[in-house]
C-alpha cells in the first residue's frame, strides 16, 4: 500500500514480532473465542466491548457479510474462507492459490455478494491471476455459484480483465462492492506508475462500474471518450483506493486512497470525478480536481497514520450502538492500529468533525458493519474481531 521503503520495513518487523508472539501462544492455547482485553490489546470507549471471533487466518486482506449473516473472508494466498457460526470453517469456499500471484501487494483482495444472491447464489472476487508464457499478471474479477459452504464446481465466470501488471507489485487496490444502482464498482490502484491515474487508456488508478454480467454501462461517465473495457471507468485521479464503502439507503460512496509522502485521503465518489493524482495528495484548491473530505498527515501518532484501509458506515438494520453513532463512517489506519470516525449530524445533513473510537488494534486492514455491530480484520494476528456496546 505505501512506497516508502523504511515505514514498510518499520511496518512489517512489527507484524513479524506479533505473528511470532501468537505462534508460541497458540501451541499452549488455542483460541476460538477470547476477550481481547485479556491480550492488553485495544481501548476503547466506556461501554464498548472487543470480542476475537476466529482466528488462524494466513495474510487476510478483505471480508464481507454474506445476506444470510456468513462471513467470507479473503486470505491473500487465494483462499476465501467462511466463518459461519462464529466458527472458521476447515473447507474455503474456493481455493484459487494454484492461479493468484499474491506477491508484494498482488493476491485475493476483494468479495462481493450479488444483490439477489439469495436466489442466484453469486460471489465475486478481485484477485491477480499469475502471469503465464503469452500474457502478463493482471488483476481480474472473477464470479462463482455457491453450493452452501462451497462452490458450484464449473461455475467460475470471469467478469472483467483488468490491464495487464507491469513488474511493480504494489498499488492494486482490490475492493469490490455494488452500488445502490445494482451496479459493480471496483477500486484499482494505479500500478505503482503515477501517469496511469490520469488517462482514459488504461484501467489503473481508477473507480470502476460494470454490471453484474461484466457489460458495461452505457450511462458511464467517459463512456463516449474511452473505448473499449476502458469505458467502465467511473472516476480517475486515484493512487491505491485500498477500501471504499457505500452507505445503506442513500448509496453515498467514501472511497479511502492510500497517499505517498503527506496525507491520507477519504473521497466522496462521485461520476466523472477526478480526484487529483499525482497532481494533487491531501487538500488543493484547484477546481479542476475534487478534493478529499477528509484527510490525515502521515506520522506515528494518535492523529497520523500510513495508510487508510478499511471503512464502514453505521445504518444497520438494528441499531445497538448509541443513537448518536447512526450515519457515522468508521475508518481505519493500518500501521498506527486505530478506528476513527466521521461525525454524522443527521441536522446538517453531513459530517462535522472527526472522532476518536479504539487505538491498539493489530494491522486493521477491513471493518465491516452488520447486526449493529462493528467487525474488523487485523492483518497483524489473522483474526477477526466484533466490537459491540455493551454498557
Amino acid at each position: 500500500m505505501r512506497s516508502n521503503s523504511s515505514m514498510e520495513v518499520r511496518f512489517v518487523l512489527k507484524r513479524l514480532l506479533v505473528v511470532l508472539s501468537l505462534a508460541l501462544v497458540a501451541g499452549v492455547l488455542p483460541v476460538l473465542l477470547l476477550e481481547e482485553d485479556a491480550l492488553g490489546a485495544a481501548t476503547l470507549p466506556a461501554g464498548f466491548k472487543q470480542t476475537q471471533i476466529v482466528s488462524g487466518l494466513d495474510r487476510p486482506t478483505a471480508m464481507a457479510f454474506a445476506p444470510d449473516g456468513r462471513l467470507f473472508v479473503a486470505e491473500q494466498g487465494g483462499r476465501l474462507r467462511v466463518v459461519k457460526g462464529g466458527k472458521l470453517l476447515a473447507t474455503p469456499f474456493v481455493d484459487m492459490r494454484g492461479v493468484t500471484d499474491s506477491t508484494g501487494e498482488r493476491g485475493l483482495l476483494g468479495i462481493a455478494f450479488d444483490p439477489n444472491f439469495a436466489t442466484n447464489k453469486h460471489v465475486y472476487v478481485y484477485h491477480t491471476l499469475r502471469a503465464t508464457s503469452t500474457s502478463p499478471a493482471r488483476n481480474r474479477i472473477f464470479r462463482f455459484t455457491a453450493n452452501g459452504d462451497v462452490y458450484t464446481p464449473g461455475s467460475g465466470r470471469t467478469i472483467l480483465d483488468l490491464d495487464g501488471l507491469s513488474a511493480r507489485t504494489n498499488h492494486n487496490g482490490g475492493a469490490i462492492h455494488f452500488g445502490r444502482d445494482g451496479k459493480l464498482y471496483a477500486a484499482v490502484g494505479e500500478n505503482a506508475t503515477k501517469e496511469n491515474a490520469q488517462t482514459l487508456t488504461n484501467l489503473h488508478g481508477k473507480m470502476l462500474r460494470i454490471n453484474a454480467d461484466g457489460t458495461i454501462p452505457a450511462d458511464n461517465p467517459f463512456y463516449n471518450r474511452a473505448s473499449g473495457k476502458n469505458r467502465a471507468i467511473w472516476a480517475l485521479g486515484l493512487r491505491n483506493p485500498y477500501s471504499f464503502a457505500v452507505q445503506p439507503g442513500t448509496g453515498r460512496m467514501l472511497i479511502n486512497d492510500v497517499g505517498q509522502d503527506r496525507y491520507e485521503e477519504i473521497n466522496d465518489g462521485a461520476s466523472g470525478a477526478n480526484y487529483g493524482w499525482p497532481l494533487h495528495e491531501g487538500p488543493e484548491s484547484d477546481p479542476a480536481y475534487q478534493g478529499p473530505l477528509y484527510w490525515y498527515g502521515h506520522g506515528n501518532t494518535s492523529s497520523t497514520g500510513c495508510a487508510v484501509t478499511g471503512g464502514a458506515f453505521y445504518n444497520p438494520r438494528v441499531v445497538r450502538f448509541p443513537g448518536s453513532y447512526v450515519g457515522d463512517y468508521f475508518f481505519a489506519d493500518v500501521c498506527s492500529g486505530w478506528i476513527k470516525r466521521l461525525d454524522y449530524d443527521p441536522a446538517t445533513g453531513g459530517f462535522v468533525r472527526v472522532l476518536h473510537f479504539a487505538s491498539g488494534l493489530t494491522a486493521p486492514v477491513d471493518l465491516q458493519v452488520n447486526d449493529g455491530n462493528l467487525y474488523y480484520l487485523s492483518r497483524g494476528n489473522g483474526s477477526v474481531n466484533a466490537i459491540r456496546y455493551a454498557p
